[in-house]
């Protein structure tokens, strides 16, 4: 018991918790399955690793102020067609930091710029590095103050000493005069450390020497930043709205639906009744007969739904006088308008006036004895 408390003790001092933990339990079953020395230390010491390896990586995370952790695992590849894994490579290994590699992320908003750019510094984190995660609006806030107060020295150490720099939101918002001046210095400190930098941004960067009121600088931080990076340009449909998108149908060659898609009454029958109501709607909300010639070419189309023209006015056979068309009760709809599928109010017209009927076909005049001598002897 003596030699028990003592390696505890000892345990504690070389702060080993999960060797403290777990070296008993195992001890019995080591002595039970006959395990070697080396097979039972092994077993210790790697439980000792995996627990500060994860114990790491929650504590870098914690300090890299990340809005939100994403993995590139959750990235959603087949709905941003524009990035393929691939054209990521390198910049999801170690090598991404060995070598000071940097990245510029480019493209509209919501397209997942910043979930790719805070994957990749999860990813330096896994690896063994740190990072650091801030918008270019707060950076550049906190520098300029900093550099008005003159510490702008000990301002800087918070980003030119982490081994990945987000840098998120360049070109958003508008900065003050002296953007470029701090923005460069931050920069320059990594480059010359070969300290890799990721960048996001939504605007192309011929125009980042307008967005930092200085060309020449902002010349020389892309200079920079590309000596030992690239640019990826993101290109699709926004994540943030694609619940709605679903909503408008399917999406053919990256062209959605109407902006403003609300139902229509044929598309309203369509769904809630049958072929009749269907044809009902077709009149009803494309075009109510304004002459009898349309009346009677919509009782010709759907003799079985169309029954009676109603007619008023002085002259109802010329246009501009008004024509309405009653139409038969469709089958599974009744006249409280309560079908079986819930049926809607039918619309009847006014008693009937007049019923409609084919048209007449033209009557020949019958034969004279002056028609007759004026066709002449020869067609007799």
């Amino acid at each position: 018991m003596t030699a028990e408390v003592e390696l505890d003790g000892m345990l504690r001092r070389l702060h080993m918790p999960t060797v403290r933990r777990l070296w008993s339990d195992l001890q019995v079953r080591a002595e039970t399955e006959g395990m070697r020395y080396a097979d039972y230390l092994q077993v210790l010491v790697g439980e000792e690793i995996a627990h500060r390896t994860q114990t790491r990586i929650s504590r870098m995370t914690h300090r890299a102020k990340f809005p939100f952790l994403r993995t590139i695992e959750e990235f959603d590849f087949a709905y941003q067609s524009g990035l393929r894994k691939e054209l990521l490579g390198s910049y999801l290994g170690p090598e991404f930091v060995l070598e000071g590699r940097s990245l510029l992320l480019y493209g509209p908003s919501g397209v997942g710029k910043t979930h790719v750019a805070i994957a990749i510094a999860y990813k330096a984190i896994q690896h063994g590095s740190d990072a650091r995660f801030v918008t270019a609006a707060h950076l550049i806030d906190e520098l300029s103050s900093a550099s008005r107060d003159g510490r702008l020295r000990e301002a800087l150490v918070p980003y030119t000493h982490p081994g990945v720099l987000v840098v998120d939101e360049v070109g958003y918002l508008s900065y003050g005069p002296d953007a470029a001046n701090v923005l460069f210095q931050v920069v320059n400190e990594r480059h010359l450390h070969r300290r890799p930098m990721v960048f996001t941004t939504n605007k192309p960067i011929e125009e980042w020497g307008r967005v930092l009121h200085d060309p020449d600088l902002a010349e020389a931080i892309l200079d920079r930043v590309l000596e030992r990076g690239r640019v990826l340009h993101f290109k699709g449909p926004s994540f943030r709205t694609r619940h709605l998108q679903s909503r408008e149908g399917a999406r053919i060659s990256g062209k959605g639906g109407p902006e403003f898609q609300e139902p229509t009454p044929r598309d309203f029958f369509r769904k809630r009744a049958g072929p009749l109501a269907r044809k009902r709607a077709i009149l009803e909300s494309a075009a109510a007969p304004s002459c009898p010639q349309h009346s009677w070419q919509a009782q010709r189309r759907f003799p079985e739904v169309v029954t009676y023209v109603l007619g008023w006015g002085p002259r109802p056979s010329r246009g501009g006088h008004r024509v309405r068309v009653r139409f038969a009760d469709p089958p599974g709809l009744r006249q409280n308008g309560s079908g079986p599928e819930g049926g809607w109010p039918l619309r009847l017209g006014e008693p009937p006036m007049r019923p409609v009927r084919p048209p007449k076909p033209p009557t020949i005049a019958p034969e004279t004895s002056w028609t007759r001598a004026r066709r002449g002897p020869e067609s007799r």
